[in-house]
């Protein structure tokens, strides 16, 4: 049994997005910055409505999934062949933008707390050209399960493993094979989990503190550790309750190119995505959508 230990720290940064809508960026802050098979990680948190009420309004994605998960507040989102839905408290949407899709992420208050995270995944160069396809998951179908030592998990991707079994969350069969979980620990607990060997890992502590491995290394507070190799991870919670982000995946071991929401493996590619989002080729039109079913009906 081999324990991973944090390898690199890496502090978020104060930026902005979309239309203004104030974040913190960690994995991704730069292209030294990422993590195959992950490309960035934000986190949006305010209770002043003038830091994300201009929202996310139209912009395009191609090459990689998105995965929003919403802690607080109340965001709508709509696609460019016609798919909407509003995600709440503990709901996730999973898309995979793959060779083209247009959408906004849309506040839908004017006040109280927004909080949440994006990721964004990288795709095989065989499915940067798929047609995209997208889900949303309601917080009801997240389990939540009760950790052996103590606190709590949200498994929204992957396979959590305990000593006491299995839970499976909603997000399967992704070729990335991505583990995305939501740890909650009461003060000085430990939590421990096994991760497949050769997968990256990281973890973005968003409350509280917490050590990993058996040395005890310490984690600052929104900040991600990129893991070492090993087959286990341990997390104690410190002085007070731990809240993080568990995320790990295969690696693609492929080029990156990346031109601001397109990530492809070339120049050349980068540059035919400019070309069809300026032409409208971007993307599919609503009948190539209906008559393909790549997406479910709203």
């Amino acid at each position: 049994m081999t324990d991973r230990t944090i390898e690199r720290v890496i502090d978020s940064v104060a930026t902005s997005d979309g239309a203004g809508v104030k974040l913190r960026r960690s994995v991704g802050a730069s292209q030294f910055l990422r993590h195959d098979p992950f490309l960035m990680l934000d986190e949006f948190y305010s209770d002043n409505p003038d830091d994300y009420i201009a929202g996310f309004p139209s912009h395009p994605h191609r090459g990689f999934e998105t995965v929003t998960y919403m802690l607080d507040g109340h965001m709508r989102h709509e696609d460019s062949v016609g798919n909407r839905g509003d995600l709440g408290p503990g709901d996730v949407q999973w898309m995979s933008a793959a060779r083209g899709i247009i959408h906004s992420e849309m506040p839908q208050q004017t006040e109280g707390r927004m909080r949440g995270f994006q990721l964004w995944i990288n795709l095989p160069a065989k499915e940067k050209m798929n047609d995209p396809a997208y889900r949303d998951i309601p917080s009801s179908d997240i389990p939540n399960v009760e950790l052996d030592d103590g606190g709590q998990a949200r498994v929204i991707a992957g396979t959590l493993v305990q000593a006491s079994g299995e839970t499976q969350g909603p997000v399967q069969a992704v070729t990335t094979d991505p583990l995305y979980l939501d740890v909650h620990l009461p003060a000085g607990t430990m939590f421990e989990t096994p991760i497949t060997n050769g997968y990256n890992g990281f973890l973005y502590l968003y409350e509280g503190d917490a050590t990993v491995g058996e040395d005890g290394q310490a984690l600052k507070r929104r900040t991600a550790g990129l893991l070492s190799d090993g087959d286990t991870l341990r997390v104690r919670a410190g002085g007070s309750e731990a809240r993080f982000l568990l995320l790990a995946g295969k690696p693609l071991k492929e080029s990156v190119v990346q031109y601001g929401p397109f990530v492809m493996n070339t120049r050349e590619e980068i540059e035919q995505a400019v070309q069809d989002y300026q032409s409208g080729k971007l993307t599919l039109t609503k009948s190539e959508a209906q008559r393909l079913k790549v997406f479910p009906a709203t």
